[in-house]
């Protein structure tokens, strides 16, 4: 069966009992269609970069799942419908990647890859920069 990736936001009035009983609602709804959820993550309020429905927070979810096509757009069809589920997001994917997602590893092992595992404080040579090219005064 194709894999995906669901991101879920919730309302931020919800508790965090509450958000999590929406993953395990919607797990049980790809379940009685014949698909699976493989790993779900609760990432937990997060501001949003502008306000959705008056809100300016939401419950953030992720969801790996490993289900048919009919399955995953009945799944959606719910969560449109469903009052307390804001956006979501879903993506078709070849592999799950493993370990958590992003979101949760730990900030300096996200800074350690990005950086290339430099030491601190070593910087690449800098260039020089020229703003508007040659000015002759």
């Amino acid at each position: 069966m194709p894999l995906y990736e669901h991101v879920m936001i919730a309302r931020q009035d919800l508790s965090n009992a509450q958000a999590e009983g929406l993953i395990e609602h919607f797990s049980t709804v790809l379940a009685d269609n014949g698909g699976k959820v493989v790993e779900h993550e609760y990432w937990g309020v997060k501001t949003m970069a502008y306000k959705i429905n008056k809100n300016r927070k939401g419950h953030y979810a992720f969801l790996k799942s490993d289900a048919s096509a009919a399955a995953v757009q009945e799944m959606e069809r719910l969560m449109r419908l469903h009052d307390d589920v804001m956006r979501v997001l879903t993506i078709k994917v070849d592999t799950h990647a493993e370990g958590p997602s992003v979101q949760m590893q730990k900030r300096d092992e996200r800074e350690r890859g990005e950086r290339g595992d430099r030491p601190e404080g070593e910087r690449g040579e800098r260039r020089e920069r020229s703003f508007g090219g040659d000015r002759r005064r």
